[in-house]
């Protein structure tokens, strides 16, 4: 675990010292397009945050290599060497997209490409496990046919959910807590080898996004575009393919009592995280809609538009960051619900409190007006608009009185002309002599 940490904490310093620098070259590379009529900020925001992101994946990739309870991933596995070539493609694509423009179906080609490269190199879906069934083995044609299109779904939904600030890399970073955690479980828990090298894309993938966010929340003073957003859709999507597909059922058995037995306790989890539906379920909804929109429109499904779940949050009255943070929480809702429930289905307790999360959820999300007060003991630490303590009356006076300082006087009504646009001082003296008549 402290080895993950490390390489978690480097991958997030390296990602967010250079943020900075890669904003001030995307200024001068001019890389900050026009605001659009679909755009919810109101000033130009520099993009290309995927080159720093892409930066801090490499330097994960580096401590990883060098750590001694890691060494064994890169030596046993080429899953590493598969992600770091399908990330480099998407990248540079990502980082063309965001500098001059990429057609929408050569941005498709090019993820498929991405997807292939990491099939060649072994990172693939070579069975799925199916309850009451047992494993079923996938030919190469139809294990790189489900590999590529899991990669190409998840690449769109997150690239989808990348309208607000913040919001794809905080819901991503939440997806990959929760991934960690159910992949480290099968790794260290149940000694499953297979199972390490998801659980360091997911370290790594968490490491990004944390680094990156600082820089991205609300106002952002940078966008991850394209090449940040592909960048960490596919790292989402390595981590998925690699738990699902490469973890042979025969070495679940084991501890399970028999393979049968092995795809029934693992399937809570298992098949939805085959496309990956728990850990990113929100993004996935909100793909599936717009294609569903769009289409029905008579337009093409990569159209742009503002029909989107976080715009429809913004029209209904709430406010850019508490969109944000409804988001946020349904994401993790799901995600961490979906790895408690794989921990112990039978118990009733965890349906409980995923279900009175979810009324809880859909109270905020019905009430965008409602402001809720944080605790005395917390005002130190949240906005002064959940704060409950009243400002001071002399507080309030000085206001007032700064206020009325920086206020033009009134023209009296009947003054005209010079009276009008002369200096203050002749204008009061009018003022006085028309009021002593």
């Amino acid at each position: 675990m402290r080895e993950y940490l490390l390489t978690l904490c480097v991958t997030a310093a390296v990602t967010y010292l250079l943020t900075g620098p890669v904003r001030k070259f995307a200024i001068l590379a001019g890389a900050m397009p026009e605001i659009r009529a679909r755009d919810v900020h109101r000033e130009p925001t520099p993009r290309l945050g995927g080159i720093a992101m892409f930066g801090g994946l490499c330097a994960g990739l580096l401590v990883a290599a060098h750590l001694p309870n890691l060494q064994h991933v890169f030596e046993l596995s080429n899953e590493p060497r598969a992600l770091l070539s399908g990330a480099g493609l998407i990248w540079l694509l990502g980082v063309l997209d965001d500098k001059w423009g990429v057609d929408a179906l050569v941005k498709l080609g090019g993820q498929m490409i991405a997807a292939g490269v990491m099939v060649l190199q072994g990172l693939t879906i070579l069975w799925i496990p199916v309850p009451g069934v047992g494993t079923v083995s996938l030919t190469p044609m139809q294990g790189t046919l489900l590999t590529v299109a899991l990669v190409v779904i998840t690449i769109n939904a997150v690239n989808f959910v990348d309208g607000l600030d913040g919001l794809a890399s905080g819901m991503v970073c939440i997806a990959a807590a929760a991934f960690f955690l159910y992949a480290y479980r099968m790794w260290f828990g149940h000694g499953l080898e297979a199972a390490a090298p998801a659980t360091l894309f997911a370290a790594i993938l968490m490491g990004m996004c944390l680094g990156f966010l600082p820089h991205n929340m609300h106002p952002a003073r940078i966008f991850m575009g394209d090449s940040g957003s592909m960048l960490i859709g596919l790292v989402l999507a390595a981590g998925a393919i690699s738990v699902t597909g490469q973890v042979d059922p025969d070495a679940l058995k084991l501890w399970a009592g028999s393979e049968r037995a092995a795809v029934h306790t693992m399937v809570p989890v298992y098949i939805p995280l085959l496309l990956p539906l728990t850990v990113i379920a929100v993004p996935v909804a909100d793909l599936l809609l717009a294609v569903v929109r769009r289409t029905w429109k008579g337009q093409s499904p990569f159209a742009a538009d503002r029909g989107h779940l976080h715009h429809r949050l913004l029209e209904i009255g709430h406010s850019h960051s508490r969109a944000v943070l409804i988001m946020y929480f349904w994401s993790a809702l799901i995600a961490f619900g979906a790895v408690a429930y794989s921990v112990n289905s039978a118990s009733v307790w965890i349906l409980l409190l995923v279900v009175a999360l979810s009324a809880v959820g859909l109270v905020l999300l019905l009430m965008p007006r409602f402001t809720p007060r944080a605790p005395r003991w917390a005002e130190r630490f949240v906005p002064p608009r959940y704060r409950r303590r009243a400002v001071p009356a002399a507080v309030t006076g000085a206001v007032a009185a700064a206020e009325a300082e920086e206020r033009p006087e009134p023209v009296p009504a009947g003054l005209h002309g010079a009276t009008a646009i002369g200096d203050r001082s002749r204008f009061s003296q009018r003022g006085k002599i028309g009021s002593n008549h």
